[in-house]
């Protein structure tokens, strides 16, 4: 199968890309080019074709669309605390580039597999888990771009029958994400206790996430793309289980003999996610991970970055 993957070489692309690379398809990446995505590109033992360049870039995007079976559109600006300072940016890339995409699918045909984001549920009081149908209430700018493709693609899906399914992952981590500036928590956090310096951690820590291991996620996607008749729907994807960001501040401390300390509240924050996993269940999904396992698997792999630098 002629797969194309729009972010390829980004943290969740690279993993899918080796995925379906290891399972004998033809892969296509389109990804901005920067040190980083090349450091995944050089990972790769199987190397699929890289066209180099921007979901901005209509023209681009529909010359690499054409002639492939399935898109995963991965390709976004994803930093919650970037979004706050750099908006404009968001909308050109997470807006703007999806309809770039959408409208190359429409012309060309293709199934499309669109990555979404828990960020678009915001805070949804009285709901223990967020279900595919809880309203969208966005509390960030980079939430807000998501929500708008989000809906952008179901609005293809109802006007132009474009055969396109929307993936909403909960918090993922693992092996190359970004860990520096406007990176995630957990590399963030294994970053400085490898350089002994204490984790920090904004307010007072009680906020929660549903967190899940990169591996589990790839299962995910290559689940929907291997149902037939997920076109139009959303799915959740996480464990189902939330942990607050303070049990995973002091588990990596004390792991790794460093001290956590509380600082101020980051504005567009939510409080917590935590996934309803119905439909995901319907498809057989379960994670096999759990997040301290995962923590386990992606300290060891940081340990092993750091000896080879």
């Amino acid at each position: 199968m002629k797969i194309l993957i729009t972010g390829g070489l980004g943290f969740q692309g690279s993993h899918l890309t080796k995925h379906f690379l290891d399972k004998g398809h033809d892969v296509t990446v389109l990804n901005t080019y920067s040190e980083h995505s090349e450091n995944h590109l050089d990972a790769l033992a199987a190397k699929p074709r890289v066209v180099w360049g921007s979901v901005t870039d209509k023209e681009l995007v529909r010359k690499t669309v054409r002639d492939h079976d399935v898109i995963f559109h991965l390709a976004a600006n994803i930093n919650v605390d970037e979004s706050i300072k750099l908006p404009y940016s968001f909308v050109d890339v997470n807006v703007y580039g999806t309809m770039n995409v959408l409208e190359a699918v429409r012309e060309f045909g293709g199934r499309l597999i669109y990555a979404s984001t828990c960020e678009v549920y915001g805070v949804n009081p009285g709901m223990d888990l967020l279900n595919e149908d809880a309203p969208l209430k966005p509390h960030s700018p980079y939430a807000a771009t998501k929500a708008a493709a989000d809906r952008l693609c179901y609005a293809y899906f109802k006007t132009y029958n474009l055969d396109v399914a929307v993936v909403r992952p909960f918090n993922i981590f693992g092996e190359g994400q970004k860990d520096g500036q406007f990176g995630a928590l957990i590399p963030i956090m294994v970053r400085r206790a490898l350089h002994g310096e204490n984790l920090q951690v904004f307010g007072s820590g009680s906020q929660t996430r549903d967190y899940m291991y990169i591996q589990d996620l790839i299962s995910a996607y290559d689940m929907v793309m291997e149902t037939q008749n997920s076109a139009g729907q959303v799915y959740n994807f996480g464990t189902g289980v939330e942990t607050s960001v303070r049990d995973i501040a002091e588990y990596i401390a004390k792991k790794m003999g460093v001290t956590v300390e509380y600082t101020n509240s980051r504005p567009g924050e939510v409080s917590r996610f935590c996934a309803d996993l119905t439909k995901a269940k319907g498809l057989g999904f379960t994670a096999k991970f759990t997040i301290w396992e995962g923590i386990d698997n992606y300290i060891a792999w940081k340990k092993v970055q750091k000896n080879k630098a």
